[in-house]
């Protein structure tokens, strides 16, 4: 059998040659986007097709097939489905941050369903993709063959967007991949605004100024991104390094929250989902979980979403904390994730990986290009107009030597050469007089092209000044900018989680912020609320607050004993209850027991650095760094070690800066700044605060001075004074203080001493058990 002619070649330089071609062909052609317009070539190809279809946002739509075919027969001969899987990811709004193409029918959707066949599907272009195109008609980009040689198209689009970042894009090569996160439009165009007024100083810029304005991702499902040091030691958080390098790891959380249900159950309620989560696969990761054990307490789980929102129910059992079970699902599922960052696109159809300025920048400069070619453009057909306009005014200006020079021309060549003779024209300006309609010669339509001219001047002198001065060519593109922010520029949709510590994320670490009441009953009832709301306390005398503090569900709560021991509780694992003495004894909670009498308790916020303030009844006050505190322990530490005939009677924060004022039952009360009471560590005992009258005498009372507050002071039959907190002057640690109550005869001691706004109202509680509110 005749097979042609056969030659040898060295099979290693073959495969070599073959496969650095395929490689380039994948990297420049096919995978990675160009740095200046954010897309890909079939990307690209697509978005010019429709609009050479004239696609545009205000007219009708096409079926999918039309444009795929169009596609595939002028500029990219590959496969139909690869196409159309293509222009379905343009529309799908929960892949683009920004849609850049407009369809009609089934799109795909996040459970993860396929689009239907493009037979049945609509498209057209989105208002944003149209803009991408701006200008394109006027020489502001190279234009190249297609793969026939038959037709143009764009190398790059114009793009007034910067899509790049906006958008993000992924995708693998041969070698090396891309995988850029899409950011929120108004915080990148007030990034390239802030480049563009400080063009002159571009060195100077860092990543942190530039943070400033972009917070981190934003993506189109939204979640939680956590901004956190992947080490202690290192200077920059995980979101700024990868911004710096170009590389990165950052790490996605949905977005969930606990609600609470009749019979004192719980369910979870997840509304966002992490980028690129199939929400059908999860609800199918989380069943199996719960099915082979590894998740308990789940009664029911259920799809929820409509075209409100995503709305998915997870209802728990009673006995189990349903913070517990959204941990585990964290940990478990794809509920939290890692998104890599790789900020890889074609500069100069050459493979690079940008910082984020380097991509801002690359952009600017495409701008720049593309603003000074769209310039030149006009300027060049206003001076053609120009040089019309003043040949039409030049035969107006000599209307009857022009007709009669024309009547006497036996052909139209003729004219054309004796107008140019005898009037001094260019054969552009003859052809454009013989062109003239007889209409243009009354007395207004020459006012007309005399008014058209000199705005024809004045647009020469403009471009002219534009071109010519660099300062005002980059102030056009800031205002173009900020007109593109004021007509998409939506809000946030992800929200950025600061971190100060390390990548340990623990279970309160992956709960979302939520505002919280903590209640603490007189008898240990111990509780937190489901919401911010504050509730409504009855005034019962079988059951009195001890404490109702306003809390975040990522702190903590420390409950101090009388005899110096403490525990702490992280709030969200608080049992949940609307009523106070509806929650949990703490002696359940902790390793306290029934015995140990509850003297203070204090939430310390998860971000808050400071100090912790003790003081007993003796008298004796300690100063603890927080950082000193351990963490989250249910088992007893010793925070102040405390006389076997004293107790531990308050626990307040302070900054360092604070000044404590401390109450007698005698009637005195010194006021002096905290940091005259040095801080110690965990077992010390502290140092005298103030001297009491007698052996009989004992403090009362701490608190914390304000200014423009008053001081409440109640005695033990009843008498109750408010004086201005200015009258009490700052003293000395370890003094008599001033007399802030003098006794009456029928009063044995001071029994309160509050420090309240002038129009704070206390419940005051007798022996009797009967209660009183009494205002200033």
């Amino acid at each position: 059998m005749e097979i042609g002619l056969v030659r040898k070649v060295n099979i290693d330089q073959e495969v070599r040659e073959s496969y650095l071609s395929y490689a380039m062909s994948v990297i420049v052609s096919r995978a990675l986007p160009d740095a200046r317009d954010g897309l890909k070539p079939v990307q690209r190809r697509i978005l010019y097709a429709m609009y050479d279809m004239g696609l545009r946002p205000n007219l009708s739509y096409k079926k999918s097939a039309r444009v795929v075919g169009e596609v595939l027969g002028k500029y990219h001969p590959h496969s139909d489905q690869a196409v159309y899987d293509a222009m379905v990811r343009l529309a799908q709004d929960f892949s683009m941050r920004y849609t850049l193409v407009d369809g009609q029918g089934n799109f795909g959707s996040i459970d993860g369903d396929a689009a239907a066949a493009m037979r049945y599907t609509e498209a057209r272009m989105s208002q944003m993709g149209f803009d991408l195109l701006e200008d394109i008609g006027k020489n502001t980009v190279d234009f190249t063959t297609n793969f026939d040689d038959s037709l143009k198209e764009p190398a790059v689009l114009p793009a007034t967007i910067p899509n790049l970042l906006v958008n993000g894009s992924s995708g693998i090569a041969v070698g090396m991949a891309t995988s850029i996160p899409p950011h929120n439009l108004g915080e990148v165009i007030d990034a390239l605004v802030y480049m563009l007024g400080n063009w002159d100083k571009l060195d100077d810029i860092s990543i942190s100024d530039l943070l400033n304005f972009i917070k981190g991702p934003d993506f189109p499902t939204g979640g939680l991104v956590f901004r956190y040091k992947q080490k202690k030691d290192q200077e920059i958080d995980a979101i700024t390094g990868a911004y710096a390098t170009g590389r990165g790891r950052v790490t996605v959380q949905a977005k969930a929250h606990v609600e609470q249900m009749e019979r004192n159950k719980s369910r979870i309620v997840i509304t966002e989902l992490p980028y690129q989560t199939n929400k059908t696969n999860l609800l199918g990761r989380i069943a199996d979980l719960h099915r082979d054990g590894k998740i308990e307490g789940l009664t029911d789980l259920r799809d929820e979403s409509d075209r409100n929102g995503m709305r998915i129910i997870i209802e728990t059992t009673r006995n189990v904390e349903p913070e517990d079970v959204l941990s585990a699902l964290f940990r478990l599922t794809p509920m939290q994730s890692t998104f890599s960052i790789s900020l890889l696109a074609l500069v100069d159809s050459e493979p690079r990986v940008l910082t984020l300025k380097q991509a801002l920048r690359v952009y600017l400069e495409h701008r720049l290009e593309v603003t000074r070619r769209r310039s030149e453009y006009d300027l060049e057909k206003a001076r053609q107009r120009a040089h019309i306009l003043e040949g039409l005014l030049i035969a107006l200006d000599n209307l009857d030597e022009v007709i009669e020079t024309i009547r006497k021309s036996r052909t139209v060549e003729t004219a054309r050469k004796n107008l140019i003779k005898q009037f001094k024209l260019t054969e552009i300006q003859a052809q454009a007089i013989l062109d003239m309609q007889l209409r243009r010669l009354a007395a207004l339509e020459r006012r007309k092209l005399q008014d058209e001219y000199k705005e024809v001047q004045a647009q020469i002198k403009n471009l002219e000044r534009l071109l010519s001065r660099p300062d005002l060519m980059r102030e056009l593109i800031k205002e173009e900018l900020q007109a593109v922010r004021e007509k998409y520029a939506d809000t946030r949709r992800t929200q950025i989680v600061e971190r100060t510590d390390s990548t340990t994320i623990t279970a309160s670490d992956l709960l979302p912020d939520q505002t919280v009441w903590v209640l603490i009953g007189e008898k240990g009832t111990i509780a937190r609320t489901s919401s911010p709301e504050m509730i409504k306390i009855p005034v019962k005398p079988n059951e009195q607050p001890f404490a109702l503090m306003q809390a975040n569900t990522q702190d903590v709560l420390y409950l101090f004993a009388a005899d110096g021991r403490a525990v702490s509780l992280p709030v969200y694992q608080l049992p949940q209850a609307q009523e106070l003495g509806k929650g949990t004894h703490y002696a359940e909670l902790t390793g306290f027991s029934r015995r140990d009498h509850l003297a203070a308790a204090v939430i310390r916020p998860f971000s808050r650095n400071g100090y912790l303030f003790l003081t007993t009844l003796a008298g004796m006050v300690k100063r603890v760094r927080l950082e000193d505190l351990p963490g989250i322990t249910s088992d007893p530490f010793v925070v102040m070690n405390v006389d076997k005939e004293d107790s531990l009677g308050w626990a307040k924060l302070t900054t360092g800066d604070d000044e404590v004022m401390l109450g007698t039952a005698a009637g005195q009360l010194i006021r002096f700044k905290e940091d005259t009471v040095r801080p110690m560590g965990l077992p010390a005992s502290g140092v005298l605060g103030i001297k009491l009258a007698n052996e009989a005498d004992g403090v009362i009372s701490m608190e914390l001075a304000a200014p423009d507050m008053f001081v409440w002071s109640i005695t033990d039959n009843g008498l109750a004074k408010a004086t201005p907190i200015d009258e009490y002057p700052v003293k000395g640690r370890y003094g008599q203080g001033v007399v802030n109550v003098r006794l009456p005869q029928d009063a044995a001691e001071v029994v309160a001493v509050v420090v309240a706004t002038e129009r704070t109202e206390l419940l005051v509680k007798t022996a009797l058990g009967s209660t009183r509110k009494v205002r200033v």
